[in-house]
């Protein structure tokens, strides 16, 4: 009886060894998401607001730490915010912004040190540019000094470009000359010499603007100063800018020896004025029924338009990704999206891959779907 028992206890015992080993051999497999699944090719980024730095609301806080690797501030790094006043700065949520990106073990990206628009009035009014010069740097050392070692990367220059890719007649441009420039790139450096730092603005795909852009960029790195990478805002539409120069422009950039970053990431699916020049956001016209076709929400025939357009475009990505560093939508959902704003107000826009509801649309789907497909091509 008791060799018997005996044996009943050894084999038992192993059993629950094999068992053990079983699962080891056999690890969970991570979660569909996309920021498990492009994690091999570049980080996916989104910006957020405040009630996203707060985690006010725990589907959305939930999407934010599970579905993206990259963070950016949409909009409480900005002058007016961060730096309202000469002696005063307000860390209150760029701080809780940071905190959150290390809390998910995120790419902190921010954005933006330099640029005319949401600018504090106090730097509006400057005049002599030995002053503009001292209020930049300390602006730049201040804040890039608070999070050296935490802010993986900086949009430095924000759009500084016109349309036909010469220099805009900012406040910084009329007290400093384009000197302004490379010294913005210069201090960030000297500052955080890690930091990654980018020079982003929109319609970069546009031909003039990227020459431009090139031009201004080469300029910079022959003075002997850091600049990591440009930034092509993402702000397109269900026909425009073409699949071709999408394409063009990374390749272009890139052969600058820089990285290139897809940022500002959104698909409006609405008719714009055709006086509509780029993404400035000083711009605005007439709401209508025409301008505003889709306030019961999306057809079909519009979403499945929608996921075939993101689709396209991140076939481009993919197959440049060894040029890309990060791809950042401007927003998390359709609700949250400016587009809804601009640039005529009270639209209902659906630029984003989750709904108002806050689940993910069939645009998510189809660039979920498209790097499975990739994956298992690979693995052939």
């Amino acid at each position: 009886m008791k060799i018997k028992q005996q044996f009943l206890f050894f084999t038992a015992l192993l059993i629950l060894v094999i068992g053990c080993k079983t699962n080891e051999v056999e690890p969970k497999k991570p979660a569909i998401t996309l920021r498990n699944v492009y994690e091999d090719a570049f980080y996916i980024g989104t910006a957020i607001n405040k009630f996203q730095i707060d985690e006010s609301d725990s589907v959305m806080a939930g999407i934010v730490g599970r579905e993206f690797s990259s963070i950016t501030a949409e909009n409480e790094m900005k002058s007016m915010q961060i730096h309202p006043t000469k002696d005063s700065f307000n860390y209150e949520y760029p701080d809780k912004f940071v905190a959150l990106g290390e809390k998910y073990n995120m790419f902190i990206h921010g954005h933006t040190l330099v640029w005319h628009s949401q600018l504090s009035s106090w730097i509006r009014s400057i005049k002599d540019s030995t002053e503009m010069a001292e209020a930049l740097k300390n602006h730049i050392q201040t804040i890039v000094g608070r999070y050296k070692g935490r802010v993986n990367s900086w949009d430095v220059v924000n759009e500084a470009l016109n349309e036909d890719g010469t220099l805009r007649q900012s406040v910084f441009l009329n007290t400093m000359g384009e000197d302004y420039l490379a010294l913005a790139f210069k201090w960030t450096s000297e500052t955080d010499p890690k930091a990654d730092l980018y020079y982003n603005d929109y319609n970069m795909a546009n031909a003039e603007k990227r020459k431009g852009a090139i031009k201004m960029v080469k300029n910079i790195i022959d003075k002997g100063i850091k600049v990591d990478g440009i930034g092509m805002q993402g702000h397109w539409h269900l026909n425009t800018p073409s699949l071709e120069d999408i394409e063009q422009s990374i390749l272009d950039y890139s052969a600058l020896g820089v990285k290139v970053a897809i940022t500002e990431l959104d698909i409006s699916v609405l008719p714009n004025p055709d006086e509509l020049v780029g993404a400035d956001i000083a711009q605005n016209f007439q709401n209508s029924e025409v301008m505003n076709p889709y306030t019961k929400g999306l057809p079909d025939s519009i979403q499945v338009k929608l996921a075939n357009r993101y689709k396209d475009i991140f076939k481009i990505f993919l197959k440049h990704k060894d040029k890309i560093s990060r791809v950042t939508f401007w927003g998390v959902s359709d609700g949250q999206s400016w587009l809804n704003g601009f640039p005529v107000r009270g639209r209902t826009n659906y630029p984003l891959l989750f709904d108002r509801q806050l689940k993910p649309k069939s645009a998510y789907d189809s660039i979920i779907a498209l790097k499975l497909r990739e994956d298992k091509q690979l693995t052939k």
